[in-house]
């Protein structure tokens, strides 16, 4: 989990045998990126403000440095765990570029530039054969339409699948059997106050066909905005957290019908699986 504290954000981890909390690094602000697929280490973003760096943390409190750019924004590990992608940008108006590296940080290989968008959200596919990301313009809008892409491992044959919601943190999620893709789609994409307000958005959940491209609505909520889509491990749900008249609420969604319901009756929210 990530706090606010003090001295800006730290992450925190919870032993959910023990109910005990452990701060992951003590000497700096920290910021999570992802999990090692092992579930022993996991990499970090830390001393943002003076001397921001990438570190892989394992769970036995050993730290490496990883020699990897600063600008790093966005870090997913391949499904084995021999390696990952990255994403960094030099600046405004420069756009964004996407890596490969070893796990250790070395042998990098640029797979992907892009000069008018920021890469972003990667998400490696359940059989590690492809990668879903979301391009996000390089502009001043803080909320502007995004793009939902696909490409192979490699870096090779990109392709759009779809125009998605950008800018409000929200990764694309693979079924379980890598067939399709959930993403947030936005409702309103004219609207201009939507483009520089959060609270303007309107949003529901899509999937789409990876391999044929085919796009349909999942949830067909009115007036309000949804959040990051969760799979459950069976691929026969999906977990959302739905924002209507400022409340939040987790809602199960089923993947065949689109049919719905809330998990609490009190405001909740970021639901995930646990896989038993």
């Amino acid at each position: 989990m990530e706090w606010n504290c003090s001295f800006g954000q730290t992450v925190v981890l919870l032993d959910t045998d023990t109910g005990e909390f452990k701060q992951a690094i003590t000497d700096s602000d920290s910021h999570f990126l992802a999990w090692a697929p092992d579930g022993q280490s996991l990499y970090l973003k830390v001393n943002t403000v003076d001397h921001p760096q990438v570190l892989r943390l394992h769970l036995n409190g050993y730290r490496d440095t990883l020699p990897i750019t600063e600008l790093t924004y966005d870090l997913a590990p391949d499904s084995n765990g021999a390696g990952f992608i990255f994403s960094f940008s030099r600046g405004m108006g420069l756009g964004s570029e996407m890596d490969m590296a070893a796990s250790d940080g070395r042998n990098i290989k640029q797979i992907k530039n892009d000069p008018q968008f920021y890469l972003s959200f990667a998400r490696w596919s359940p059989d590690g054969k492809q990668i879903a990301y979301i391009k996000t313009p390089d502009s001043q809008t803080p909320f502007a339409v995004g793009e939902l892409w696909v490409m192979s491992a490699d870096g090779f044959n990109a392709r759009k699948l779809a125009d998605a919601d950008s800018g409000h943190g929200f990764a694309p999620a693979w079924s379980p059997d890598g067939a399709q893709l959930a993403f947030v789609a936005r409702d309103n994409p004219h609207d201009a106050a939507a483009d520089q307000s959060s609270s303007a958005l309107m949003s529901n959940i899509h999937l789409v066909n990876v391999q044929s491209g085919l796009e349909t609505p999942l949830t067909k909520f009115n007036l309000t905005n949804v959040g990051m889509p969760a799979w459950s491990p069976d691929g026969n749900r999906l977990a959302i957290t739905l924002v209507m008249n400022d409340k939040m609420n987790v809602v199960l969604v089923d993947a065949a019908s689109g049919a719905s319901r809330q998990v609490l009756g009190e405001s909740t929210c970021c639901a995930g699986w646990i896989r038993k």
